[in-house]
């Protein structure tokens, strides 16, 4: 029987999925010739040229292409053995890798971790926040075993992603006590001209809110802008202007901000997903998350605020 040497095979990976040799060096810690030796060897092994040049760039022949799907199914399959014999190796803590997008506020970030801690044994969930495309590089490479999202997110490079949606909610307006006066009677049209507290355009919320907000006729003034979320509430609590939020987390709005609702709409819809990968052994942090149900999520109609 001919062997494999997977070796080789993982250097041919790593330049694949790193982008070229010197970023696969710089990952390896050796020398290019080194590397670039190895990937020759493969190609002798198997009797076919895996790459050719354009210019100074590599470029994947049909068969390289072949090869690296292989890989892809070999390497983080190995990988997540050592996972699974680690997170259960002497009782030892399941570690949950948790990549959360940056725009997802706070608190529903911890209603989408949360049912980890209720698996009734010991997890070390580690959070990391950071933009899509760091985060999708990371899930793809097995550093993370889910991403958070508020968008359904692609990945172009080979790589299966599937997206689970975990919570959808309608969306809630809030402000202080003097600005719930005066706008919760005759929601939405009184939020016309209103002083408005907004997220970044590229968020899901700024965007299907003033979606919404311009098909209704409706223009509020906005006075803030803020990719800090945990930033805008303390603005909003201090009577600045009106925000938008998910409708789910409505109680800790009033608990820890002491803010009100001035008004609800279920004609605007809020979304979290999760993105995984295709995985042959599933980390039970992770099916917990999926698992956990969104039916507690509310669904409202457009009303005021008593």
């Amino acid at each position: 029987m001919q062997w494999l040497n997977y070796h080789h095979l993982f250097y041919f990976w790593l330049v694949v999925r790193e982008g070229g040799v010197s970023r696969a060096c710089k990952k390896l810690r050796l020398a290019q010739p080194t590397v670039s030796a190895q990937l020759r060897s493969l190609e002798e092994q198997l009797g076919e040229r895996l790459f050719e040049r354009r210019g100074r760039r590599l470029i994947l022949t049909e068969i390289g292409h072949l090869v690296y799907r292989y890989a892809e199914e070999i390497f983080p399959v190995g990988q997540e053995l050592l996972d699974a014999v680690k997170g259960n190796y002497a009782g030892k803590p399941l570690r949950v890798n948790v990549g959360l997008v940056d725009v997802v506020p706070k608190f529903v970030a911890y209603r989408l971790i949360e049912p980890v801690y209720r698996m009734g044994t010991a997890v070390h969930v580690v959070c990391e926040e950071d933009r899509p495309d760091r985060l999708l590089i990371d899930l793809a490479s097995h550093r993370l075993d889910v991403v958070l999202t508020d968008t359904p997110l692609t990945w172009d490079e080979g790589t299966r992603l599937f997206t689970y949606m975990l919570l959808d909610t309608g969306v809630s307006f809030f402000g202080n006590d003097e600005l719930t006066d005066r706008f919760s009677p005759g929601f939405p049209l009184s939020l016309d001209g209103a002083p408005f507290l907004v997220t970044p355009t590229n968020t899901s919320l700024r965007r299907s809110v003033d979606g919404w907000l311009d098909s209704e006729g409706i223009r509020p003034k906005v006075v803030g802008e803020f990719a800090d979320n945990a930033l805008l509430k303390v603005f909003g609590r201090a009577g600045v202007g009106v925000f938008a939020a998910p409708s789910v987390v409505e109680q800790d709005m009033l608990g820890e901000y002491g803010l009100r609702v001035i008004g609800r709409t279920e004609h605007l819809r809020e979304r979290f997903y999760a993105l995984t990968t295709e995985r042959r052994l599933k980390n039970p942090g992770v099916a917990a998350i999926l698992d956990a149900t969104s039916s507690s999520a509310p669904s409202f109609g457009v009303v005021r605020s008593d």
